[in-house]
């Protein structure tokens, strides 16, 4: 199997039946259905819009279908008949998917972190294929990436806090060129920041859970027990490593500590790879200069979180990797990856449920 996530897995068979039912169970463009009904006549493609959801905005996977109990009902009998999902209907998640859908074979998610949706699901000890959506979001998230670090080298919230107070005060800013990104994690969307990093004349250091060299905009690889190193080492340290035992409150106290005093912190990975309270603590007192959170170990981030409150923190709502364009790339992949189940190849992006990517 893939080791992370961005290349092909080990083949994977599928069932060998003359017709191979498709369920799609998140939003969707017609012509995108259309596509896939289009792959290959063996296919018996469903796609119920009135079932899923309708789309609050594009490339939306997460709607709320309000189906009603006949509608329930409708739903529970695709489920029941479905080889092939693209995507899980998110309110039901946790509701044993096996036994609403005996005859699963493989699903498509349309997120790349899928470790702890999959044992959400019942999955992990199964012979269900997982397959996920890396390298799909390595543009816009390594877009988001360098937006915040020159959002803070610019400045940004003393910039907005000069408008909001109607202030016209001169002050000098900062550069990136010349300055240390560290990568935490360097799948598919780590490469591609240090990519964009390397382009702006950034050093960039990274880790991995193997430590071998990545490619030419990366100066160095380290192993995860030289975190610490690249923490110190670093001006801007970008979290995106996947959700883990292992990774699991990786910035601690300690770690947090470590990183270069007027450093900035960039999670856009899982909310849970970082203790929240130690990280308040360094941002409320200075040692961090600030941090660009697109996850939360609570989602929605409640109202009463003091990170609301902080001016140096900007705060997404877990949106940076949705791209208007993400359908469309995710269907190129489903697409390929139908193929490959027909001919019993190998699929891509299949996920080691072991590991959890």
């Amino acid at each position: 199997m893939a080791s992370n996530g961005d290349g092909d897995g080990d083949g994977y068979h599928g069932s060998g039946m003359d017709t191979v039912r498709v369920l799609i169970a998140s939003p969707l463009e017609s012509e995108l259905v259309e596509r896939i009904r289009a792959v290959d006549p063996r296919l018996n493609v469903t796609y119920r819009p009135d079932l899923v959801g309708a789309a609050r905005f594009p490339a939306d996977h997460h709607p709320s279908p309000g189906r009603s109990a006949q509608q329930e009902v409708e739903w529970a009998g695709l489920l029941a008949e479905a080889e092939v999902l693209f995507d899980v209907d998110r309110p039901n998640v946790r509701e044993g998917l096996l036994e609403r859908a005996p005859r699963l074979r493989w699903v498509q998610a349309t997120s790349s972190g899928v470790g702890e949706w999959v044992n959400q699901l019942g999955l992990q000890a199964t012979d269900v294929a997982v397959t996920n959506a890396a390298a799909i979001h390595a543009v816009p998230l390594a877009e988001f990436a360098v937006l915040a670090m020159l959002y803070f080298a610019k400045r940004m919230p003393l910039v907005n806090a000069d408008r909001a107070a109607r202030r016209w005060e001169l002050f000098a800013s900062d550069v990136v060129r010349g300055k240390t990104v560290g990568v935490v994690g360097l799948g598919g969307v780590g490469r591609e920041i240090a990519r964009l990093a390397h382009a702006l004349g950034m050093r960039v250091i990274g880790v991995r859970r193997h430590p071998t060299p990545a490619d030419a905009s990366i100066e160095a690889v380290y192993g995860p027990d030289n975190l610490v190193r690249v923490l110190e080492s670093s001006d801007y340290v970008v979290l995106i490593a996947p959700q883990t035992p292992e990774t699991d409150s990786m910035l601690g106290e300690r770690e947090l500590r470590a990183m270069r005093p007027g450093s900035v912190l960039i999670n856009i990975a899982r909310g849970s790879l970082v203790d929240e309270t130690a990280l308040e603590r360094a941002l409320r007192d200075g040692h961090l200069a600030g941090a660009a959170l697109d996850v939360f170990r609570t989602e929605p981030l409640p109202p009463d979180s003091p990170f609301w409150d902080f001016p140096n923190v900007l705060i997404t709502p877990h949106s940076m990797s949705t791209a208007v364009s993400e359908n469309a790339l995710l269907t190129d992949l489903f697409c390929d990856n139908l193929s490959r189940y027909l001919a019993g190849q190998p699929l891509r992006n299949l996920i080691d449920k072991a590991r959890g990517y």
